[in-house]
């Protein structure tokens, strides 16, 4: 059987989408390294809602970041990560995909949660991953970078967005490109000594050491 690797990636169906409280929710992502404290976007509720359903099932409880790029982001969520093997090869298609929410007014700063997806071949819609996720680590760009970003994609980066890209750091190439549903409002430290891991010479970008996580709501 063949498996498409996945680039920030992946698969969901049948899904009834509830409606979301005023309040956003957030939730907390703990790991050795610390906690991560998320608030979920209201509007973007399908993704919302499926991350919600997610945690309640259990199935991130014991999962893996199997994907670290330094200064780039990390990359988790994979169910077959749960007990996997040394050299076990994750992140590959194995959930459905659900609906892009792509809004423009959500971007890759330092901290964004965003759902992985199958590249662009494969995938036109740009739908996202029904259960795999990244959180941006990134960097910090100058206002020269951000002027070359621009020129090369040809879309125009708002200054709110500059801003943050300049003093938190980010990956704005991404933006357009995946849905961001949520962000990281404490524990950005967590996600630099994530991104600091040691990666394997054999099993590409991931860490040598599990990084395995467990993932609660504490407000919905």
């Amino acid at each position: 059987m063949k498996f498409k690797h996945l680039f920030l990636t992946i698969i969901f169906s049948g899904l009834q989408w509830v409606s979301y409280a005023q309040d956003e929710t957030k939730i907390r992502i703990s790991t050795e390294f610390g906690d991560m404290i998320i608030k979920l976007y209201n509007d973007t509720p399908i993704h919302g809602n499926n991350f919600i359903k997610n945690i309640k099932s259990g199935m991130y409880d014991g999962a893996l970041f199997h994907r670290v790029i330094p200064y780039f982001m990390m990359q988790g969520g994979d169910p077959l990560s749960v007990n996997a093997e040394p050299d076990q090869h994750l992140g590959r298609d194995n959930c459905a995909t659900i609906p892009s929410e792509i809004l423009p007014h959500h971007f890759h700063k330092k901290g964004a949660l965003a759902a992985a997806r199958t590249p662009d071949n494969v995938n036109p819609t740009k739908a996202s991953s029904g259960c795999q996720f990244y959180i941006v680590q990134g960097y910090k760009h100058t206002a020269a970078q951000l002027s070359s970003q621009e020129a090369s994609s040809g879309k125009t980066i708002g200054p709110m967005q500059k801003a943050y890209y300049q003093a938190r750091g980010g990956s704005p190439f991404l933006d357009g490109e995946y849905t961001v549903f949520g962000e990281v409002v404490e524990g950005l430290e967590v996600i630099d000594l994530i991104g600091a891991m040691e990666t394997s010479k054999t099993i590409t970008d991931r860490p040598i050491m599990d990084i395995k996580m467990k993932v609660e709501i504490l407000k919905n």
